[in-house]
């Protein structure tokens, strides 16, 4: 039974939906002098608003006067998190994101295993059962009428519940399902469009008339009606409600007659006992279905055969209760012909349906339950269609009527445009899985490849649209890949220009493009953010973070730049200041170099300076030797420059003055001496830079290391 609507607020299409409310103004007072030409800013500004500074010129305006101004406009009326609107529909947005996914790969599986073994009949069945789930997931979430709680006390006279208000969307997507995903309820179709009437047939109201609002107008005139069977409402309000199929409707209408009251039974027996075998015979109609949802009536029948005996004996009974002798007997005039007005509803009688219904898609569906129940296939169906709509001509059809004549007219083209055209990107670019499931032709239409949508095809055009709106803003951009990947001519491509334009300079979003990349196998376009990121956050100050990214990217050349610049700045100052506000970089390469050049000097320094703070002065220890072992390690590395070799040496004079024994033998020694002598070779060439060293550290370690030449000499 269809339902009172409680919220008559349409849910926007829009993942961002627009606020028309006009926009808040600043003025400006620049006094700028001529010549000054008019010129216009666009930013983002706090939350969704964008913020356009409009500077006009000043010529003609004294300089108190109003320069320009600010035009601050929302993209939706309210925050984001408070748009009820907004929300609910990045809800469905985000929820389809999964069943879509899903879908697509059951049929890249389906692909490979048809390639591999070959077309099977099975495949389709199989295929139309996952295309049917895919289709109830994405309806679960467009929304479900949910009825107000029922009262305590039950009022006879309420006609509808109250419900929450339907979705287009909804409606709209229903009817793709019933047409094109739903196989298995192809044979009773027409109790489908039925049920899908009773449930979206207000929305057709704010329109034009419909059942519904006729139902709704009798409602509200109930309360002041005191003898209803006299109230020529009434009897069109069920005449109606009959002719649509709303049974449970008819029937509770029909109770409300006065002949149903105690005190009238005994001398309006006759006229009650006709409006209660109405009642009976509506109650009891045969009905071409698998089943009925709770509060329907009806008598289901699944054999074709077995409705058609149920069919004639129904229509039977009718017609001996039309030719009746006790209609002579009703006194009550009004309802004598009002009854017999619905027997002829039910006879299938032409002009009694037409009269009753308001627009071609109920007269349509009147014809499906008394005149035409056996109707199937598409084409038999349209041209039904198109007499209902000669007969009942819309000057302005609603957008689910325009849908409805191209499903059941087969005209792919008019479909997609409708769905495109009121639905928007979103429900065409889940819908096409339903038509290409449900319609050769329209799987032909959608997969042909065009060559003036640049070799691609309608499906994967709609699909690469619908992928921009969501890359567009902030909340979506993140579930773009999922669409851009199932698209195999430009899906990737267009999906790394996605990825390059995320701002990776926020942790979070880098992260998440980290993610994406590893789930396509972008292996290179992961590492090109890391690396940007790497640079901006070196630029920025953040040392650290930009040492790290850049290592997880494997980027060895900016690495050793970075090393470079590491070695200008240490190279100026070799104290332990200089070494204690550096250290925490290297720290960063952790216990095993993973790049080569630079950065493994620094690591490698890193260890020494550590070492050679904890040798005692004259006094060989562990550290010293652990100490002496790095030195010789650094000092026979080729990553280490050259310019780092005196500031070595002269860090560890206290290595070779030790007073006990040698550190270091003679090889060691000769090994530091020959260093020695390619640094005084090499700062005779006009490129070398001096380092921040005593003018006597030459000299100094010059005479340590010979003096530690001839105590190594002695001791072997």
């Amino acid at each position: 039974m269809p339902g009172l609507l409680t919220n008559s607020d349409t849910q926007s299409s829009t993942i961002v939906p627009f606020s028309p409310e006009p926009p808040t103004l600043y003025n400006l007072h620049h006094g700028l002098t001529p010549p000054l030409a008019p010129r216009i800013s666009i930013s983002w500004s706090r939350g969704n608003s964008l913020r356009l500074s409009i500077f006009k010129s000043p010529d003609n305006h004294p300089q108190d006067e109003v320069g320009g101004k600010v035009v601050e406009v929302k993209v939706s009326g309210e925050d984001v998190e408070e748009s009820g609107d907004g929300v609910k529909w990045r809800r469905i947005v985000y929820g389809s994101v999964s069943p879509f996914a899903h879908l697509q790969n059951k049929k890249n599986a389906f692909m490979a295993v048809s390639e591999s073994m070959g077309y099977s009949s099975s495949y389709d069945a199989e295929w139309s059962k996952y295309v049917l789930e895919y289709s109830k997931e994405i309806k679960s979430l467009l929304g479900s009428r949910e009825s107000s709680p029922a009262p305590l006390i039950e009022d006879p006279n309420t006609v509808l519940q109250n419900v929450e208000e339907p979705s287009s969307l909804k409606a709209a997507w229903e009817l793709l399902e019933i047409f094109y995903a739903d196989k298995h309820s192809q044979g009773w179709i027409p109790e489908q469009l039925v049920d899908w009437l009773s449930d979206y047939d207000s929305l057709l109201s704010g329109e034009m008339p419909t059942v519904y609002l006729r139902l709704v107008e009798f409602q509200a005139e109930l309360v002041n009606i005191q003898v209803v069977e006299d109230h020529p409402a009434y009897w069109q309000a069920v005449s109606s409600a009959l002719a649509v199929g709303w049974l449970d409707v008819v029937v509770n209408l029909l109770r409300l007659h006065g002949s149903y009251q105690l005190n009238q039974l005994g001398n309006r027996e006759t006229e009650n006992g006709l409006v209660e075998a109405v009642a009976v015979l509506v109650s009891k109609m045969p009905r071409m279905r698998a089943d009925l949802p709770d509060g329907k009536l009806g008598e289901c029948w699944y054999n074709k055969s077995e409705f058609m005996r149920a069919w004639e004996k129904w229509r039977g009974q009718i017609t001996k209760l039309d030719c009746s002798s006790f209609w002579l007997q009703c006194s009550h005039h009004q309802t004598r012909e009002s009854l017999k007005n619905l027997l002829q509803i039910m006879l299938g009688d032409t002009n009694a349906l037409s009269s009753a219904t308001c627009h071609w898609v109920e007269l349509y569906i009147a014809h499906f339950l008394y005149i035409r129940p056996f109707t199937s296939g598409l084409e038999s169906m349209h041209v039904l269609a198109q007499k209902c709509i000669n007969l009942k001509p819309t000057s302005s059809p609603h957008k689910l009527m325009k849908l409805l004549d191209g499903i059941i007219g087969e005209n792919t083209e008019v479909v997609l445009a409708e769905c495109s055209r009121s639905f928007g990107p979103w429900m065409i670019a889940h819908a096409t899985e339903l038509l290409t499931a449900g319609s050769v032709q329209a799987e032909i239409l959608l997969k042909e490849e065009r060559d003036n949508l640049g070799g691609i095809s309608i499906e994967e055009s709609h699909r690469l649209v619908y992928a921009q709106v969501l890359s567009s803003h902030a909340l979506t951009w993140q579930i773009a890949p999922i669409y851009l990947i199932s698209c195999m001519k430009h899906g990737v491509g267009l999906l790394e220009i996605l990825l390059y334009k995320q701002p990776v300079y926020h942790t979070q979003v880098l992260l998440k493009n980290i993610e994406i990349c590893r789930l396509y196998d972008l292996d290179s376009v992961s590492a090109n953010a890391m690396k940007i990121a790497g640079v901006h956050h070196w630029k920025h100050g953040r040392k650290g973070a930009g040492i790290y990214w850049l290592q997880q990217a494997g980027d060895e050349v900016r690495l050793n730049r970075i090393a470079q610049q590491l070695f200008d700045f240490v190279g100026k100052s070799i104290s332990d200041e200089s070494f204690e506000q550096w250290e925490g970089l290297i720290e960063l390469l952790g216990s095993e170099s993973r790049t080569a050049g630079g950065l493994e000097f620094l690591h490698r320094y890193r260890d020494f300076k550590k070492s050679l703070q904890q040798v005692q002065d004259g006094v060989l220890t562990d550290a010293a030797r652990k100490a002496g072992e790095y030195l010789i390690s650094l000092m026979k590395n080729p990553s280490t420059p050259q310019r780092f070799w005196l500031p070595l040496l002269y860090d560890s004079l206290k290595l070779l003055n030790l007073q006990e024994r040698p550190l270091l033998n003679v090889s060691q020694t000769n090994l530091l001496l020959n260093k020695l002598q390619e640094l005084s070779v090499a700062r005779l060439r006009p490129d070398f830079v001096e380092v921040g060293l005593p003018p006597q550290a030459l000299s100094s370690v010059r005479l340590a290391l010979a003096a530690n030449l001839g105590r190594a000499t002695l001791e072997e």
